[in-house]
């Protein structure tokens, strides 16, 4: 497995690019059965979901099997790592490459201190008012509206959130109004168009009550390696294109017509920045055993529980 930083042309530290490439399936994987979707970590079931009919949401059913895969974070290990994401993403990275129940599998991956979620609280409202509206309530089961916001990316935890006057939340909102706060680790899912929180369920809380700004990691697949030398040759070649388009404009009218450089350039950066850095959908494996089998977990997790999906 290859890491390399990602960064843009004036030097700011994107993310940690992954490059994976012995893992045919991840501990943490994605079953789909039709429109039903199984999240299981090992042989263990952690959530169950039926994409709508008409498909406006998902309907889920949350069990208590998942475990967090990065050990519990020492307060000195915080106040040493403190406002630096890259140096946070290369620690977590070591967690998620060694521990074989995350969602890592062979491909590309982008762990980034990058998400949409930073990009759509408006300026007035609180950060405790915005981050309490992504979350995604609902224990055991509940639904995930993908119509409730415009950006559609809500945030759904993998257990149940603690209070505000939870021993760890006490302890990690200390470190929130200091400033020491470390990341809450996200795994973006197409599948149902929404992160999952895969640590740090007390540290967004304790963000939350803090009204503060949670810092983030988002993990999420970025162009496959098989592709990424295609794509880099399909912008090169545009970026070419357009300079001989430029050049026979201005052939024609004159220095009026802008540079070729300066316009296509721009263009080329963002399409090779698109390559590392893009999401890829979330790769999902058929169930073995099909709807059936997918029922028959359904059956046995809820234990006859009422589920309006079922």
């Amino acid at each position: 497995m290859q890491r390399n930083d990602v960064t843009r042309d004036d030097g700011t530290w994107v993310g940690l690019s992954l490059d994976v490439r012995d893992r045919d399936q991840p501990g943490l994987c994605v079953f789909s059965a039709g429109q039903q979707l199984l999240v299981s970590q090992r042989s263990r079931p952690v959530l169950l979901a039926v994409v709508d009919e008409h498909l406006d949401g998902v309907d889920f059913w949350r069990t208590d099997a998942y475990r967090s895969f990065v050990p519990p974070l020492r307060a000195d290990t915080a106040r040493t790592l403190a406002g630096s994401p890259e140096r946070w993403a290369h620690h977590i990275a070591r967690y998620l490459v060694e521990s074989p129940e995350t969602p890592l599998h062979a491909g590309r991956w982008l762990l980034s201190r990058e998400s949409p979620l930073q990009r759509w609280r408006h300026v007035d409202t609180p950060h405790a008012a915005y981050w309490g509206s992504m979350l995604v309530e609902g224990h055991p089961y509940g639904y995930i509206d993908w119509y409730l916001h415009a950006c559609d990316w809500e945030v759904l935890p993998l257990r149940p959130m603690p209070a505000a006057d939870d021993s760890r939340v006490k302890a990690y909102r200390k470190q929130a109004r200091e400033g020491t706060l470390p990341p809450v680790l996200l795994w973006w899912v197409s599948g149902l168009d929404c992160h999952l929180i895969l640590d740090g369920h007390a540290r967004l809380a304790a963000a939350i009550a803090e009204s503060v700004e949670p810092p983030l990691l988002e993990l999420r697949r970025t162009v496959p390696r098989d592709d990424l030398a295609a794509r880099t040759q399909e912008a090169v070649g545009f970026y070419e294109d357009e300079l001989a388009r430029f050049a026979e404009l201005r052939a024609v009218h004159g220095p009026t017509v802008p540079d070729g450089a300066a316009t296509a350039g721009p263009q080329l950066a963002r399409l090779l920045q698109d390559l590392n850095t893009k999401e890829q959908l979330t790769w999902a494996w058929p169930l073995p055993g099909g709807e059936a089998e997918w029922q028959r977990i359904s059956r046995e997790v809820t234990a006859g529980q009422d589920w309006p999906a079922v």
